[in-house]
């Protein structure tokens, strides 16, 4: 089967996609451990394939037996990541949108779909979910070249479902700073009238009305931004201190 799409930069960075896959494992461990082939699949990994082998040792602390295929257009990083040393569950295939033929519960594509066009995303969003297993998953995501600032999608068969947020709280200037890593299909429509800017307006001003907070530490900073926000986060206020708040995709879906 021919790969679907095009090379990319293939630039990462150790622990770069780290969030993402906590947050991957916190919310579909539970799906992980009790699916019958718990299958995922790392979509355009990269020049080096480390990010590939980081989320396999995290997804692995939720079921053992975890399967993990990387998939890369490029045959020479498809070599590279052959040649690494792999446990047992931690595989290397030529691949695209297209999946190589697999069946996967979870598809990981991080910083690919930014360096497409935005009217590819979603034709690859389709192409992508039409592939996967049954109650399966894609997650659309950027991220900035140390992992300290993301976003990204979760994306089904029937659309998208939600979008996430990610920030290291220490580094954090002011919330405005996300619009820089909004996924594709979001990215240029941060503009007065759209849905996904009025949710960072109301992030940036409730983080700056609390800024007496600082005091207290960035954490309390962002939990009372949050809370303030009046955003419809998803995640239960216990949670928000981690830096990752996710709303539903009709808070911030694209005008027509």
């Amino acid at each position: 089967m021919r790969p679907v799409g095009e090379v990319t930069r293939g630039t990462t960075n150790a622990n770069r996609l780290r969030r993402m896959d906590i947050w991957l494992a916190r919310r579909f461990g539970r799906v992980l451990r009790t699916a019958e082939v718990p299958l995922v699949v790392d979509l355009g990994y990269g020049a080096a394939p480390v990010t590939t082998v980081e989320l396999h040792r995290r997804l692995s602390r939720a079921r053992a037996d975890i399967r993990v295929v990387g998939l890369e257009i490029e045959p020479d990083r498809v070599a590279l990541g052959e040649a690494v040393a792999r446990p047992p569950g931690l595989l290397f295939r030529r691949g695209g949108f297209e999946l190589a033929g697999l069946r996967p519960l979870i598809v990981r594509a991080a910083n690919v779909l930014r360096q497409y066009p935005e009217d590819a995303v979603a034709g690859a969003w389709d192409l992508v979910t039409g592939s996967l297993a049954p109650g399966g998953v894609l997650v659309d995501g950027t991220c900035d070249e140390l992992g300290r600032l993301g976003a990204w999608a979760v994306v089904d068969r029937a659309g998208p479902r939600t979008l996430t947020l990610a920030a290291d709280l220490s580094t954090l200037e002011r919330p405005a700073s996300f619009a820089e890593r909004l996924p594709k299909a979001l990215i240029h429509r941060n503009t007065p009238g759209e849905r996904v800017h009025s949710v960072l307006s109301a992030l940036d001003d409730a983080w700056r009305d609390a800024a007496g907070f600082a005091v207290f530490g960035p954490r309390d900073r962002w939990r009372r931004a949050v809370a303030a926000s009046g955003l419809p986060v998803l995640e239960p206020p216990a949670r928000w201190r981690d830096g990752v708040i996710t709303v539903p995709w009709d808070a911030v879906a694209p005008g027509r």
